[in-house]
């Protein structure tokens, strides 16, 4: 795995990965504010073909838009991210698709979970996100087109876009060929 702009502090041990989001970090490009946003936290690696990736993360969101979650990326202007995202004072499963410009879909969720998990499944040309409280009984947040190519960047991310950075951990990434 490697890193698209490491964060400032960051380990690997066992099956799990912690970091530090860096503030005024994010993923975005165009749409709301016309801004273009490429320095959030991305560890990844190249995936081929159609796959199933899935991940258990938390977060000590706190401020504006503090997100971690998963992200398949092609390039700067072609990428999914998804995941928790904190908007005024409410957790939300999130995901943002991204084809040049980027759009924005949420849903609230119960509370402030102690995790989520997450699963991103690609199908062709297609992904569809899913998240899930338990680990067990996942729930469908979005479906997209994303791209034909034949290779894409999968891994975890983080972002601070408004505060001043966060903690983030990921358990039990993985990716495997679609089932």
């Amino acid at each position: 795995m490697q890193w698209y702009n490491e964060p400032p502090a960051w380990s690997a041990q066992g099956n799990a990965v912690t970091l530090s989001a860096a503030p005024k970090t994010d993923f975005w490009r165009k749409t709301h504010d016309g801004g273009i946003r490429d320095n959030g936290h991305f560890y990844y690696r190249p995936v081929s073909g159609d796959f199933v990736a899935q991940v258990r993360f938390s977060g000590n969101y706190s401020a504006l838009y503090d997100q971690a979650g998963l992200m398949v990326r092609l390039d700067a202007g072609t990428w999914l991210k998804c995941g928790v995202e904190y908007v005024g004072d409410v957790y939300h499963a999130s995901a943002v698709v991204t084809r040049d410009f980027s759009d924005w879909s949420v849903m609230p969720l119960d509370g402030a979970p102690d995790a989520l998990w997450l699963r991103v499944t690609r199908h062709g040309v297609t992904l569809e996100v899913h998240v899930s409280l338990d680990g067990e009984r996942y729930t469908m947040l979005r479906q997209a087109y994303l791209t034909d190519a034949a290779q894409v960047q999968v891994g975890v991310m983080a972002c601070a876009p408004t505060g001043q950075g966060f903690a983030a951990t990921f358990e039990g990434f993985e990716v495997r060929g679609e089932e």
